[in-house]
């Protein structure tokens, strides 16, 4: 009976070493990755296993997987390049794959092929930010996700993608501003919300299941790559309280919370002296404990090995190994910890525990993807493939997106739009006026197809082409073609800007200015021109072109940012008034004035009068600009009209409340004090015009000035149509303690009292708010 006994306790222990034996055998070659993992039409045994078992939740799958596990095979579960355990099953996984604006060939997860040769490519994000539509937010992520799920059923793609990027574009010569919504806190969380719903929600399947995962980076207060011998592999961001609670965190909060985003990257530099992958506080305690992050913690690609070789934040690898995974990390893109783990451990620095941890939140997110439940094209998205790549409704919606974030930022005697029956002839000139792989920005993949803007406008009018400069550099402009050209042309298009070579990932701009001999190129042109002159700048941040604005001869200024595959054909759509122009600049555009005195290495957002700082965005800088953020005109006469917006809000305090008995300035932004207080208001949008127009309505607020508040910030927007001759309303609802709070000087929301001035589209309304 002791026997018997015996043996019933090992059953569950030999049925494990049996299963484990069987898989050995039926993989012949000693190390050989398997196709997919949990593969049971291939290897019925793996069905014994209960991480295969799909009618088991997500946690029991794990728990069963970790505990399968050796110490060194979970330690090859920390790194992006994890491991084949072939014994179990489970295939190699690269955990690097982008998709920033389209499924990208920047990372090893990804790659094009005869199969697959390109995918369709969106505008740059810092240009559909600038359409201020949020379902345009959700729509593109969706298309993307589809043609990475597709590529991932023939082999060429991974499942889990490390974008967007939601970082605040702070400093105007950022290089990476591109890749971000821009300047605003609001609009890059409804941009991180939007873009990650797009990307990651399943249509019909387990609640929980992702169709990609996202990952929001880099987190957090990242916004300087390379400037003047500072880079981001040493720069310590010294950021207050304040300005961490009103400005950098909104959006990576909004991407977790509203979002339920899969991953979060943790980025290079250091935030008050410590590295960001290494804050306990900022990983565990805010994104893990505070947030509720349903997904795993990234570091950027080598930034263990940077914080320990490059910061010397600690003495020794394993120390490094060790913190950073106690902190709350649990992937390291690169090496580092796959290294120096098993010594942290051996060590006493780290416990199998925390391990263990790490890689659970990494398995459970590939559990949500599918990749434990065998060959993809059995499951939800198996019908997917090539013919889902590049599709005419994908491409469409690519020139739809680039069509809505380009800005008319000029124009003079509504010059534009031309019309093909009096402009015959157009002379197309400037270093990207035939531009291609420029106009998809960086962490690009390969395009579909290009159409530059001297195709595009080719389809309206017979084109002279004059590049005026060999390259955007402009070292020489070539001035002698390019006037000729514009001299015998009814009108000129003149398009010059950046590309990667000027702003970019490890490159930051050191002025504002046209590069080169570009603004030489332009006056001459303009001079030299036969008809009206249409300035194109194409560029990811702002510059000072106040020339421009200023020459009258100059008719019209348009910001293309980079305007994707299909940039020419939108560009061509708004130049010939085939589309009405509705976007709107994401960022404030600064003179060459404010980088002279402004130095990128400042995190400071607000004004300092002592020392003369002057500020950073529109929320609090208050000198002169080149244009301001959210300023884009239409071919349309817009009116706006106020029909309701609330006057008096009365905020209820418990009966011993202090600010009963004594004026306050301000309360907590609690629940509690804010119950049964949504407001709203509506606005009127009338088109007085004969062309149907897509209306972007802000709604602004100016609190009360205390705690050193915003002169302004962006409560709410819409995106709508208009019809020829109509009109439409436009409801906001309004949550005081949520959209009209701000931040204090130690971090906290407060709501202030008093007058918040409210800005509806055109119109100002003054709201008090009291106890």
């Amino acid at each position: 009976m002791t026997t018997t006994h015996t043996l019933a306790q090992n059953l569950p222990c030999l049925c494990i070493i049996l299963s484990t034996l069987l898989l050995s055998l039926s993989y012949n070659v000693v190390g050989q990755s398997p196709a997919f993992a949990c593969d049971t039409d291939a290897t019925p045994s793996l069905g014994r296993l209960g991480f295969c078992d799909r009618s088991l939740g997500v946690g029991e799958r794990v728990m069963d997987l970790v505990g399968r596990l050796s110490l060194q095979e979970k330690i090859g579960f920390l790194v992006s390049g994890a491991d084949a355990v072939p014994r179990l099953g489970i295939p190699r996984y690269e955990w690097w794959s982008e998709a920033l604006h389209g499924v990208s060939y920047v990372g090893p997860g990804t790659r094009f092929s005869s199969v697959v040769p390109g995918a369709t490519s969106f505008p740059q994000v810092i240009t559909t930010a600038a359409s201020f539509n949020t379902s345009l937010f959700e729509a593109i992520g969706k298309i993307v996700s589809t043609e990475a799920r597709a590529m991932y059923n023939v082999g060429l793609a991974g499942l889990t993608f490390w974008s967007p990027n939601i970082n605040i574009f702070r400093d105007p010569r950022w290089g990476r501003g591109q890749e971000t919504p821009g300047e605003d806190p609001l609009l890059a969380s409804r941009y991180a919300t939007g873009y990650v719903r797009g990307l990651q929600e399943s249509e019909g399947g387990k609640a929980d299941a992702l169709k990609v995962a996202a990952c929001c980076k880099h987190y957090t207060a990242y916004d300087l790559d390379s400037w003047k011998g500072i880079d981001r592999f040493h720069f310590n961001a010294v950021v207050t309280k304040q300005d961490m609670e009103d400005t950098f965190q909104p959006p990576f909060k909004s991407c977790v919370v509203d979002g339920n985003v899969a991953s979060v990257m943790c980025s290079y530099n250091q935030i008050n002296g410590t590295p960001s992958c290494a804050d306990a506080d900022l990983l565990y305690g805010v994104v893990r404990g505070e947030w509720k992050l349903n997904g795993y913690i990234v570091s950027d690609c080598d930034s263990v090995d940077v914080l320990y070789n490059s910061q010397h934040y600690k003495k020794t690898p394993e120390e490094a190994a060790a913190v950073t995974i106690t902190s709350g990390l649990d992937l390291d893109c690169g090496s580092f910890l796959k290294l120096h783990t098993l010594d942290a451990v051996n060590g006493k620095l780290l416990n199998e525990s925390s391990i263990n941890n790490a890689i659970s939140n990494n398995f459970a997110t590939l559990m949500r993807l599918g990749f434990f439940d065998g060959n993809p094209k059995k499951q939800q998205y198996g019908h997917l493939g090539p013919k889902d790549v590049c599709t005419a409704e994908h491409q469409e919606l690519a020139r739809e997106a680039a069509r809505q974030g380009i800005v008319l930022l000029k124009n003079n005697e509504r010059t534009l739009p031309f019309s093909s029956s009096r402009i015959k002839s157009l002379a197309v000139i400037g270093p990207n006026a035939n531009a291609t792989k420029t106009m998809i920005g960086n962490y690009e993949g390969t395009p579909c197809k290009y159409t530059t803007p001297v195709q595009g406008l080719a389809q309206h009018a017979s084109v002279i082409y004059q590049a005026g400069c060999p390259n955007v550099a402009c070292v020489t402009a070539q001035l002698d073609g390019a006037k000729a050209a514009a001299a015998a042309a009814d009108a000129t298009v003149l398009i010059v800007g950046a590309d990667q070579s000027i702003e970019a990932e490890s490159r930051d701009r050191i002025d504002l200015l046209l590069p080169g001999q570009q603004q030489l190129l332009v006056t001459e042109v303009t001079k030299a021109s036969k008809g009206p002159v249409i300035l194109v700048i194409m560029s990811g941040g702002g510059m000072d072109i106040l020339f421009a604005r200023k020459n009258n001869k100059i008719s019209s200024i348009l910001w293309a940012g980079y305007p994707g595959e299909a940039g020419g054909a939108a560009l061509a759509d708004i130049i010939f008034g085939a589309y009405n122009p509705c976007g709107r600049l994401p960022m404030t555009w600064y003179p060459q004035s404010y980088v002279e005195k402004v130095p990128m290495t400042d995190m400071n957002m607000r004004v300092n009068p002592a020392t003369g700082y002057p500020g950073r965005t529109y929320r609090f800088y208050e000198g002169p600009t080149v244009y301001p953020f959210g300023h884009g005109l239409s071919y349309s006469n817009i009116i706006h009209e106020l029909v309701q917006a609330p006057e008096l809000v009365s905020i209820p305090l418990e009966e011993k409340h202090a600010c009963r008995a004594s004026s306050c300035q301000s309360l907590d932004a609690t629940v509690e004090s804010c119950r049964d207080s949504t407001l709203e208001a509506h606005l009127k949008v009338i088109n007085n015009s004969t062309l149907d127009a897509r209306e972007t309505v802000f709604l602004f607020s100016s609190p009360p000035s205390v705690h050193n508040a915003p002169q302004k910030h962006l409560v709410g927007f819409e995106k709508i149509l208009v019809p020829a001759n109509s009109e439409a309303t436009v409801k906001f609802k309004i949550d005081p303690c949520k959209d009209l709070s701000l931040a204090d000087e130690l971090g906290n929301r407060k709501i202030a009292l008093g007058t918040h001035q409210l800005l509806i589209g055109d119109v100002t309304h003054s709201l008090d708010i009291t106890v």
